[in-house]
């Protein structure tokens, strides 16, 4: 099957060889040929979110008689997962279904679906605006996958968009599609409280549930059990999980929950994303602290550094409070933490005097790296609804680029600092550039490339580190005595 992953024209303002590579080229993982009469091909867009989901759709679907394949072109069933984050994250499926519309000229049998964020912004309205879509399901209606599939067998069209209060498909072992082995996705939540003006999330993934805290545990239990050395565990915002089991008298906060994963086995790296400014505690901090499995990376979008836009925003902190959380994150696990960031650009009515101040918050956190995004109005949000969308492209666009230039000078800076030190690398593979170099990371998530030796996938090697660019660190494998 061939898992293709599509960044969203979001990407980090100093990003790797590797990272850059990975945006042009689909992610591809080995053909599955169990004998079964069907194939299905699944292309995901966006975030790590929907990567996990399709995941989750994988397992359904290959119990209930599908095989997979690594091309569309031999595909029974075309599933696309989709983003709507973003304009161009919509319009890129859109050209994508082009594409598809010519392979079921070919093959009228076969199916085309659509899954995720823009299935439920859309909903129906998909299948008359997109004539080759035949099925349309949000995200909380993957169970009914293979019930759906068959209805449109029999010749009818299909949806289903119902947004679940109580679905976190808790009881799926998701089927790994990486390809590396070696590090993997764990969803601990689902759906989103955060009613930020901008944001999509909590209409199309519906409210926030946090997912039973044993089959989290049994899931990364499991994936040690086969090898994996690194878990990311995912939520819209992960800070505010929060699991209870009333007759059991038991009640697991995030901190608690990164704990117990992180005592699972103490050679696995653990990594969160996303969290949220408002909610990011000290007793989370404490834990990465304790625990030298948790990685020292922290993902906290700012969005902006104006308090006036982030009130407009509704991200319901202030330019002080992300301050504050930035310092007390400095203090309680020191500057070797790395801290990345999102940042919108040209949000409506921000003045030349608010966007220096999210360059002012951008240099005083000092972000390892950040992904930036000019403002897309999403239809249906409350910035839709009760803001005008006013400020014009170019000054969007350069407003932009004034952000990327501060922090590509800040990531240089940040890998600057690690020649002559040894990092402690988790191999991911081998460099897309050259076959005889390794790729991996450290605990910051800083990526880094060395020669290959006798070293593979999945090993800890100490790297001594001698150059850098802007996204990337260079050094030599350090020999062990």
């Amino acid at each position: 099957m061939k898992q293709v992953v599509h960044d969203l024209d979001i990407l980090p303002s100093a990003p790797t060889a590797e990272e850059k590579a990975a945006c042009d080229l689909p992610r591809i993982t080995e053909e599955r040929n169990t004998g079964k009469q069907r194939k299905l091909y699944i292309e995901s867009y966006g975030c790590q979110m929907n990567f996990s989901d399709s995941e989750i759709v994988m397992s359904i679907l290959t119990q209930e008689g599908f095989d997979t394949t690594s091309t569309p072109d031999n595909a029974d069933v075309i599933l696309l997962n989709t983003c709507s984050i973003r304009d161009n994250a919509e319009q890129k499926v859109r050209h994508r279904l082009v594409h598809f519309k010519g392979l079921k000229r070919n093959k009228p049998s076969m199916i085309v679906g659509m899954l995720g964020c823009m299935a439920e912004r859309l909903k129906a309205q998909l299948l008359e605006e997109e004539k080759i879509v035949d099925m349309v399901v949000g995200p909380d209606a993957y169970r009914d996958l293979p019930n759906l599939i068959q209805e449109v067998d029999s010749g009818h069209k299909a949806v289903n968009v119902f947004l679940s209060r109580e679905e976190t498909y808790a009881d799926i072992n998701p089927l790994r599609l990486s390809g590396d082995g070696v590090s993997a996705f764990v969803s601990i939540m689902r759906g989103c409280d955060n009613m930020c003006s901008f944001c999509v999330v909590p209409y199309t993934r519906g409210r926030e549930r946090s997912r039973d805290v044993h089959s989290i545990l049994n899931e990364v239990k499991e994936l040690v059990a086969n090898g994996y050395k690194e878990v990311t565990l995912l939520g819209q915002n992960v800070d505010s999980y929060k699991w209870s089991a009333e007759d059991a008298g038991e009640h697991v906060n995030f901190a608690q929950l990164l704990e117990r994963v992180a005592l699972v086995d103490t050679t696995l790296r653990v990594r969160f994303s996303t969290s949220h400014p408002k909610d990011i505690t000290d007793e989370v901090l404490y834990t990465m602290k304790k625990y030298d499995n948790i990685c020292n990376s922290i993902h906290l979008p700012a969005q902006s550094g104006n308090t006036r836009i982030l009130e407009l925003m509704n991200r319901t902190y202030t330019r002080e409070w992300y301050m504050e959380r930035i310092t007390k994150i400095r203090e309680i696990l020191g500057d070797d933490c790395g801290i990345s960031s999102d940042t919108i650009a040209g949000f409506c009515s921000e003045t030349e005097e608010e966007h220096q101040d999210t360059l002012s918050l951008i240099q005083f956190a000092r972000f390892d790296f950040g992904y930036q995004f000019v403002y897309s109005e999403r239809p249906g949000t409350p910035a839709a609804k009760k803001l005008a969308d006013d400020i014009p492209e170019d000054v969007k666009q350069r407003r932009l680029s004034e952000i990327i230039t501060v922090q590509r000078q800040l990531s240089l800076e940040h890998n600057q600092a690690q020649i002559g030190t040894i990092q402690k690398i988790l191999i991911e593979g081998v460099s897309k550039k050259s076959e005889n170099d390794l790729k991996g990371r450290n605990s910051r998530n800083m990526m880094a490339i060395f020669p290959k030796k006798n070293y593979t996938k999945g090993q800890y090697v100490d790297v001594l580190i001698t150059g850098c660019s802007g996204g990337t660190l260079f050094g030599e494998i350090v020999e062990k005595v």
